[in-house]
């Protein structure tokens, strides 16, 4: 038998053991808590509670991989400007009695960013970074310099192509701005105040943005609204998202001072190719119109047609013998869906309407009386799309309409040839000041027998569209406008 001695020994040994395990087991039990909570409230030195936070390495975004597979196509575009402006007077004489000088020609040089979408050359940018470019310069990632070719412009988009002769480039693939989500990350690129190869960060802030039209100017604009740091310089430049796909072409910012202010702006990537395959197949946009005036939906008309929801669009107008029209869309209709897809304003149904071609079919979802209708569309051409033909056979010209000039107005102003402009509407020939009536015989100092010799001269001319002709009264005048 054990004495007593021994076994109160032995007791307090087990005792001993048994707090030991406890104690290493409660540590073992906290640290396990801490290690699955990444936050903890401690006391400071002060006494006052302070929060910690301990994130792993995989709860950080990375950009690496988007950043290094995107910045070598992102390239650096110089521009150069040529404007023509009037010699100072030479004497006190001169500019008393209104000598104008000689024109004389002065080039200023501005630049931008482009992002490079085809391994042969063809590069994405900003119309309002190429326009009226006499000269255009693309230096890539690698310093290589190169002259550049203009494909095409869509002012409505502020999207430009241009390209340079070189194949084997890196390119950003396309992605699916249709897909981003709110609060996603993304980067942008492009060369802010000449700082080649910038990189900067943010999140989508909101989709689907616009902002005021001062000009009166048709625009298309669904814009991607980030946070990331776009400054000049940055415009035509790539948004691009964790995956390294091109989701926008950076374009705007808002600011008071002209510098990043926290808001920046891009064109969606998915109406970016679609232009894109338009200047490339046809050297011009094929825009497919809907043919309505239409605005938000707001409480007044929830409540006076007793809506569900405010998202959709409404009827104020629609154009005759236009697409709507031709469906059986009525004014006083709200427009809620396009092919299944909802809309909730009229940036919505703008972007997806320019997702189209002329002639395309689209099921467009109205509610009519209280009940859902739906009808098949035929999207037509834009009526001021030069080139674009009407039902009277007229042609668009920058937003008025041409015909072949007949035999008795012909013999009327004593001519063998000319197209007369048959109507005038908001756009280049009216801000020229040319009204109904003008008989147009040369432009850009080519004969004109037809509309389809005027278009095609058009879209030759790089800069400008200088046009003779006689005015209604029968006097030999002209006109010209920047392209």
């Amino acid at each position: 038998m054990l004495n007593i001695f021994t076994m109160k020994k032995t007791l307090i040994a087990m005792f001993a053991c048994s707090a030991l395990i406890a104690g290493l087991t409660s540590f073992g039990v906290a640290k396990a808590a801490y290690a699955t909570d990444p936050s903890s409230d401690m006391d400071a030195p002060a006494g006052n509670p302070y929060r910690t936070v301990n994130l792993n390495l995989e709860d950080y975004p990375d950009f690496t991989y988007a950043a290094e597979s995107a910045v070598d196509a992102v390239v650096y575009v110089k521009v150069t400007v040529t404007d023509k402006v009037a010699s100072a007077p030479n004497s006190i004489f001169d500019f008393f009695f209104g000598y104008e000088g000689t024109p004389q020609e002065r080039e200023r040089t501005g630049s931008g960013s482009g992002v490079i979408i085809r391994e042969d050359g063809y590069i994405v940018t900003n119309n309002h970074v190429i326009e009226n470019a006499s000269k255009i310069e693309v230096t890539l990632n690698n310093n290589e310099t190169y002259t550049a070719t203009l494909v095409g412009t869509d002012p409505a988009t502020d999207v430009a192509l241009i390209k340079i002769d070189a194949n084997g480039l890196p390119v950003v693939p396309f992605g699916d701005s249709d897909a981003l989500r709110l609060g996603e990350w993304v980067i942008a690129i492009g060369s802010p105040y000449d700082l080649r190869s910038t990189i900067t960060a943010g999140i989508v802030s909101a989709k689907g943005r616009s902002m005021p039209n001062y000009t009166g100017e048709f625009k298309i604009e669904s814009f991607i609204q980030t946070d990331a740091a776009v400054n000049p310089g940055n415009s035509g430049g790539a948004l691009v998202n964790k995956a390294g796909q091109l989701v926008g072409i950076n374009t705007a910012i808002i600011s008071q001072t002209g510098s990043y202010a926290g808001y920046s702006f891009a064109v969606p990537v998915n109406i970016v190719k679609r232009i894109v395959d338009d200047l490339i197949d046809f050297g011009s946009v094929k825009r497919a119109m809907l043919g309505i005036t239409m605005q938000n939906v707001d409480k007044k008309i929830v409540d006076e047609l007793k809506l569900s929801s405010s998202n959709g669009v409404y009827v104020y107008e629609v154009s005759a013998g236009g697409a709507a029209d031709k469906a059986g869309i009525k004014k006083g209709d709200v427009l809620v869906a396009i092919n299944g897809v909802k809309v909730v304003d009229g940036a919505s149904v703008q972007a997806l309407v320019s997702t189209y071609h002329p002639g395309d079919k689209a099921t467009v979802t109205v509610i009519r009386d209280g009940k859902s209708k739906d009808v098949e569309v035929t999207f037509l051409a834009q009526s001021s799309e030069n080139g674009a033909v009407d039902d009277e056979g007229a042609v668009a010209f920058y937003g008025s309409k041409i015909k072949e000039a007949d035999k008795e107005t012909l013999a009327k102003y004593g001519i063998k040839h000319g197209v007369e402009i048959v109507s005038v509407a908001p756009g280049k020939v009216q801000d020229a000041g040319v009204s109904e009536g003008f008989i147009i015989l040369y432009v850009n100092n080519k004969p004109v027998s037809k509309p389809q010799d005027v278009t095609d001269i058009v879209k030759k001319s790089e800069r400008a569209v200088y046009v003779e002709g006689i005015t209604p009264s029968g006097k030999a005048s002209y006109f010209g406008f920047a392209k």
